[in-house]
């Protein structure tokens, strides 16, 4: 058959879709050809059903194409994947990333190999270097400066998917970033999966302030830094001096914050409670008056009565949070969570979800209506769209340079959007 590029699909969170990127790179490397690769999600049990589903679909859409899974989901649950027909290869984690893997693929050891290649993902302990290499837009790329975590949430499996924590030293980010520069970009997302427990494996054991501080120093010319989801519980002293002092670090925050309310926040091993995250919240706002919140939140977590739900429910408006991810509770096997009796009806969790995402809505309204008539130094990600500092949308009518910041006086609003 004539020789195809390969198709790259990708299912979950924005690290995946960077690992997708550095997987690009290394089967374009090795040649690779007429092939799907199908990078998957496992953090519910719905996302490795959506994942089967989609991997059925893109073989009646490729019938003569190699399948080839890899991912969280993979990781995981490999056998899972080995019983489909459909599916070719099942690869790691931390194979997916190694050259010699797609070199292999390329080279059509697909069936003169075991169909599973997955090593143990807690014997890792190094993240590899070409995962900080840049991407995005034109105008924003994402470094990747941690993997992994140690925590052991009883909700979650990532950790089994993604292994324990690893840094990658704060000299190879500072140099990575330095040459984002030099190609034009405007900003840089500092991204992992853990991110606030960045250091913690290195000699000395800096902190992720450190490294905020350290990349603003020594890379001047970065107009913006933006750090992705932390844990408040974990943020450093630099990190808040960061927040108080550098403008270059933006004043926008992604909390993991889960449940609002202390009983089920135990449940769940998390390290931090509810009045935790608030003193959290109007200390950053102290220091940083114009800083918004984005956070995630868990509905219907087992055991949660209608009460514990109300305390997540007030936490939005007592962080004051903008930009929620609601989580509707999916219990997922392999996880402490899954054992827990009294799980919640499906219908209820469905319906606090709906209540936290409208909650959402009316502090996102607030938000907005709050812009109009300000100036807002906007990030061009397109002609007519940008983001203001605090990760706002706002739409140009007339054609902008893409990459460009601009100093722009908002007009009005148009949906979940500031207009100029």
């Amino acid at each position: 058959m004539p020789a195809k590029p390969p198709i790259f699909h990708t299912l979950g969170c924005r690290l995946n879709a960077y690992e997708t990127e550095a997987m690009k790179a290394l089967s374009d490397q090795a040649g690779l050809d007429n092939a799907v690769v199908v990078n998957t999600c496992a953090v519910t049990a719905e996302a490795v059903r959506k994942a089967r589903q989609e991997i059925r679909k893109l073989r009646r859409d490729n019938p003569e194409a190699k399948i080839i899974v890899t991912g969280c989901a993979a990781q995981t649950e490999p056998e899972t994947f080995r019983a489909m027909d459909e599916v070719d290869l099942v690869i790691g984690n931390t194979e997916k990333m190694k050259p010699e893997t797609w070199a292999g693929i390329a080279g059509d050891f697909i069936g003169q190999t075991e169909k599973v290649m997955v090593d143990d993902i807690m014997s890792v302990t190094e993240t590899a270097g070409h995962l900080i290499d840049g991407f995005g837009t034109r105008s924003r790329a994402y470094v990747q400066v941690q993997n992994g975590c140690d925590h052991r949430c009883t909700f979650c499996i990532i950790p089994y998917g993604r292994g324990n924590s690893r840094s990658v030293p704060a000299g190879v980010v500072v140099d990575q970033i330095k040459r984002l520069v030099d190609r034009g970009y405007n900003e840089v997302v500092l991204t992992g999966v853990d991110l606030t427990s960045w250091g913690a494996d290195l000699p000395s054991q800096p902190r992720l302030g450190d490294l905020v501080m350290r990349i603003l120093k020594l890379v001047p010319d970065l107009p913006r830094l933006r750090i992705s989801s932390i844990d408040s519980i974990e943020a450093d002293d630099n990190l808040m001096q960061a927040i108080a002092t550098e403008p270059r670090l933006m004043p926008h925050l992604h909390l993991s914050l889960q449940p609002g309310d202390d009983l089920i926040l135990k449940r769940m091993a998390r390290r931090h409670l509810r009045d935790d995250a608030i003193r959290f919240c109007e200390e950053a706002r102290r220091l940083r008056p114009d800083m918004t919140f984005g956070a995630d939140i868990i509905a219907g977590f087992p055991t949660e009565t209608e009460a514990h739900f109300e305390n997540s429910l007030k936490l939005v408006t007592e962080c004051d949070l903008t930009w929620l991810h609601v989580f509707p509770y999916s219990k997922r096997d392999g996880t402490p969570a899954a054992r827990i009796p009294n799980q919640v009806n499906g219908a209820v969790i469905k319906d606090r979800a709906a209540r936290l995402r409208a909650a959402g809505e009316r502090q996102v309204a607030t938000h907005l209506s709050a812009q109009v008539g300000r100036m807002h130094r906007v990030l061009l990600e397109n002609p007519h769209m940008g983001r203001t500092e605090q990760f706002t949308e706002v739409t140009f009518r007339d054609p902008q340079r893409e990459g460009q910041i601009v100093e722009a006086l908002i007009a009005g609003v148009d949906g979940t959007r500031l207009t100029v």
